[in-house]
């Protein structure tokens, strides 16, 4: 089954380049017909198809269009032009502290977070405990999520998107702040969610993650598409396009 289908997507930023200081500035700026807002292409053209059981890993350099991806399969943002559907529930790990309270506490934000992803009060409290124990949080889970570290954070956030039991797994490097221990804690609850043909999309730095993790991996430079294939085979490209950048600015 298809469970994340992306035909021809274009998403564009619009950029402040700089501020006028004055009305006088602005309106000057105005007559010479320059805009201080100018547009820029993260993604451009992307077609992608993933199914179930698959574990996409999408790698790239900085600001080649990983995250905006990710955003937009989540429908935190919409495409400028083309079309993404999505068939499942989806658990989405793409900000630390995303869909957080500070205010409330890490039960309130269990509660909390359930409701977002479509979960009943009843099956919340089903998956309470469950969710507690996974986190390691029982001591602080009654405390403001304010109090958290970012560690804190990503465990109860990751505890409560495994315990949700969504069809579609997004993780953008939020794993990177957890310690080692918990780390891999999150690679089993991954593994397990293979084997039950899950959909995991997967951003990330971390090379050893990937290629451990993933079945698949998209290349990404320059809100384009390089390569679709092996995590082997991508990060042998992934090479090639780190050193043609490097020469482009050491000739420079």
């Amino acid at each position: 089954m298809t469970r994340i289908k992306i035909e021809g997507i274009t998403h564009k930023y619009r950029v402040i380049r700089e501020r006028p200081d004055s009305l006088r500035e602005a309106f000057t700026k105005l007559l010479r017909h320059r805009s201080a807002v100018q547009e820029f292409r993260a993604l451009s053209d992307i077609s992608l198809d993933v199914h179930d059981g698959e574990v996409l890993g999408i790698v790239g350099r900085n600001g080649s269009g990983k995250s905006t991806l990710l955003k937009l399969i989540a429908g935190v943002y919409k495409p400028t032009a083309g079309a993404i559907e999505v068939n499942g529930t989806v658990a989405p790990l793409i900000e630390l502290g995303a869909g957080f309270h500070p205010d409330l506490t890490g039960r309130e934000n269990i509660i909390l977070n359930g409701l977002m992803l479509g979960l009943s009060r009843k099956q919340i409290a089903e998956r309470e405990q469950a969710i507690v124990e996974f986190a390691e949080l029982a001591e602080f889970i009654d405390s403001p999520v304010k109090q958290y570290s970012s560690g804190m954070f990503m465990r109860l956030a990751f505890s409560i998107a495994v315990e949700v039991d969504p069809d579609i797994l997004l993780v953008d490097e939020i794993l990177a702040v957890g310690d080692a221990e918990f780390q891999e804690k999150c690679d089993q609850r991954i593994e397990e969610f293979r084997h039950q043909k899950k959909t995991i999309v997967l951003v990330s730095h971390d090379q050893q993650a990937v290629r451990r993790l993933c079945t698949r991996t998209v290349l990404l430079d320059h809100g384009e598409i390089i390569t679709d294939s092996s995590p082997e085979a991508a990060y042998l490209r992934y090479e090639q396009v780190i050193s043609q950048h490097e020469h482009v600015h050491s000739s420079n």
